[in-house]
C-alpha cells in the first residue's frame, strides 16, 4: 500500500492513443504532499481527508444525519497495512463533516477491522443500552485461510467511539475459506438479526436475538463470479406496489465478461432463505470501479423512511490496481467514492424488476453555475464552448440513422486525449482508454450496456479523477476512474454515421 510513480506508459490501440500509470515498486514511498503537483482532489465526490480508504460501511440515521463508516488507514504512506473504521457524518449526503476514526485498530490481538455493517439497537437487545451503536465487523487474528471471525464493537455515545465486546469472536469461523464482510439488518416480524455473511461463492445467512450469539441457517451459491464480498440485503417497494427482496454482493465477473462491481438479485425471503426470481444477477453498475458498495435506509429529515428507495454508495476503486492514483502524490490521499445515489425499483415491459440509480436529489441545492446550451444539432464532431475538470453534463440524444453517438469530456486542447460516454449499435458505453487511467493492462477500458432505439438520456457526471454515467433516468450506470490531465478540460458532442439532435444540454457545476 505504497504511494505510486507518475511515470506514464503511452501505447497504442484501436481507438488511439491510451495512457496507464504504472504502480511504484512496493519499497517506495512518497511524501505526503508533493509542492509541485496541482490538486487531483475530487471537486464535490467525497474524498478521504489524508492516507487511504477502502469500503464504504453502511451509513445508518443517528440524531438527524447519516453516520458514514468507511475503512481507513493512517499508516498508507509507510507501508503499514491495516484499516480502522472512520466516521464522516452528512445530513444531505453531498457535504460531509469528517469525525475521525471510530473503531480504532490494532487495540487488540485481533488486529485490524475489516468490513462489516454498524445497526442501532433501539430495544436493547444486546444489552449495552437502549439506541447503543453495535458494529459486527470481521478480523482475521491469524494468517491461514480461515482465520477470518466476526467480531463486535459497541457505542454509547452515538456512534461516535466504540469499545471491543472483548477479544473472542461473536460468530467464529467453523473452517471456511472467505468468511467475511457480515451485513446485519433487523427483522422486526420475527423479533430476531439477521445476518448476511460472505463465504467464498456463498451468501450464509445467521439468526441471532442479542447480536452476540449467531446460528446458521441456511445460505445462497453463486459461482462464476469471484469470490463474493460485502453482501446486502433489503426490501424495497416499486411504485406499482410491488415489494421484493435483494440481494447482492460485491463480485468479479470480469472472466465472464461481465462487470466488478455489485451484482445483485430480486427476489424473496422468508427470514432464513433468499430466493432468486433469476439464477444470473444483474448489476448496479457496469463500470469497472464502483466496488465495495452499501446500499442504505431512505429518510427524510425527521428520519421517517421511506420503503421505496434507498441510497448507495461505492468505492470508486478496483482491487486491480487500488494503489494507481495521482492523488497520493499530489494531495497525499488514495481514496474516493462515487456520488450518493438514490436506488428505486423499477418494472420492465415485460414484467422483470430492476434497480433504477439516479445522483442524490439533494445535489441540486449545491449548484453553483449553471450553462444551458438549449438544443444542439451535430453531424460529426461539435467542440463547445465549455471548459472545466468538475461538472455535470445532461442532455437526450436522438437521431433517425446513425451509428453512434455521445460525449467526449475532459478533451484535451488538440483533441487527441478524451473520455468518451453514449451509445454505439446495441449498447451503451464509458470509454476512458484515450486519457490516463489506472489500468496497466489496458484492458478494461471500455464498459458496455444494453441499448436499443433511437432516443437516449445522459446524465454525465465528471470529477478530476472519475466519470459516472446514468443512462435512461438510472437504468444503466457506468463508473470508472480516470486520471486526465488537469489541462484537459474541453467537451464535446459527436455523432458517427449520421446525424444527431441534442437536445436540453445542460451542465452544471457544485459547490461542496
Amino acid at each position: 500500500m505504497g504511494g505510486i510513480s507518475r511515470r506514464a506508459l503511452f501505447a497504442g490501440s484501436a481507438a488511439g492513443t491510451a495512457a496507464v500509470l504504472l504502480p511504484a515498486g512496493p519499497a517506495e514511498a512518497k511524501p505526503a504532499v508533493a509542492a509541485t503537483c496541482a490538486s487531483y482532489r475530487a471537486g464535490y465526490h467525497f474524498t478521504v481527508p489524508d492516507q487511504w480508504k477502502n469500503d464504504p460501511q453502511r451509513p445508518v440515521w443517528i440524531d438527524g444525519e447519516y453516520h458514514y463508516y468507511y475503512l481507513y488507514n493512517a499508516d498508507y504512506t509507510t507501508g503499514v497495512v491495516g484499516t480502522a473504521w472512520r466516521l464522516a457524518t452528512s445530513s444531505d449526503l453531498v457535504s460531509f463533516t469528517d469525525r475521525g476514526v471510530a473503531v480504532p485498530k490494532n487495540t487488540t490481538a485481533n488486529g485490524d477491522v475489516w468490513s462489516g455493517s454498524a445497526v442501532v439497537d433501539t430495544g436493547n437487545t444486546a444489552g449495552f443500552g437502549a439506541g447503543a451503536v453495535v458494529v459486527l465487523a470481521t478480523m482475521s487474528p491469524g494468517d491461514g485461510d480461515t482465520a477470518q471471525a466476526q467480531y463486535l464493537y459497541y457505542s454509547t455515545d452515538r456512534g461516535r467511539t466504540f469499545t471491543n465486546y472483548g477479544t473472542a469472536p461473536v460468530l467464529a469461523n467453523p473452517g471456511v475459506r472467505d468468511f467475511r464482510d457480515p451485513k446485519v439488518i433487523r427483522d422486526e416480524e420475527r423479533g430476531r438479526w439477521v445476518m448476511a455473511l460472505a463465504e467464498n461463492d456463498k451468501v450464509g445467512f445467521y439468526h441471532s436475538t442479542d447480536l452476540k450469539a449467531w446460528t446458521y441457517v441456511g445460505g445462497f451459491v453463486k459461482g462464476g463470479i469471484g469470490v463474493l464480498e460485502c453482501p446486502d440485503l433489503f426490501r424495497i417497494v416499486a411504485a406499482d406496489g410491488t415489494a421484493k427482496w435483494v440481494l447482492g454482493v460485491s463480485a468479479n465477473g470480469k472472466g465472464s465478461g461481465l462487470p466488478n462491481t455489485y451484482a445483485y438479485w430480486t427476489g424473496s425471503f422468508d427470514g432464513t432463505a433468499f430466493t432468486a426470481d433469476s439464477a444470473d444477477p444483474q448489476w448496479l453498475d457496469h463500470g469497472w470501479d464502483w466496488y465495495g458498495a452499501v446500499t442504505f435506509e431512505k429518510r427524510d429529515a425527521g428520519g421517517t423512511l421511506d420503503a421505496s428507495a434507498r441510497y448507495a454508495i461505492g468505492w470508486l476503486n478496483n482491487w486491480d490496481y487500488s494503489g494507481t492514483t495521482p492523488t497520493i502524490d499530489c494531495d497525499g490521499f488514495n481514496g474516493t467514492d462515487s456520488i450518493v445515489r438514490e436506488v428505486t425499483l423499477k418494472r420492465t415491459s415485460s414484467g422483470a424488476y430492476y434497480l433504477a440509480s439516479q445522483p442524490v436529489a439533494a445535489l441540486d441545492a449545491h449548484v453553483s453555475r449553471a450553462v444551458d446550451l438549449g438544443d444542439l444539432s451535430v453531424t460529426g464532431t461539435r467542440v463547445l464552448d465549455y471548459k472545466g475538470v468538475a461538472y455535470e453534463l445532461s442532455c437526450e440524444i436522438s437521431w433517425s440513422q446513425l451509428l453512434g453517438a455521445g460525449v467526449q469530456v475532459r478533451r484535451s486542447p488538440d483533441g487527441g486525449r478524451h473520455i468518451d460516454a453514449g451509445i454505439y449499435n446495441d449498447y451503451a458505453f464509458l470509454n476512458r482508454r484515450g486519457t490516463v487511467n489506472p489500468d496497466p493492462t489496458a484492458r478494461w477500458q471500455e464498459s458496455h450496456s444494453p441499448f436499443s432505439g433511437n432516443r437516449v438520456k445522459l446524465r454525465i457526471l465528471v470529477d478530476r479523477t472519475s466519470v459516472e454515467m446514468f443512462v435512461d433516468d438510472g437504468r444503466y450506470v457506468h463508473s470508472s476512474a480516470a486520471f486526465p490531465y488537469l489541462i484537459d478540460t474541453g467537451i464535446a458532442l459527436f455523432s458517427i454515421e449520421g446525424t444527431a439532435l441534442f437536445e436540453n444540454v445542460v451542465i452544471r457545476e457544485f459547490t461542496v
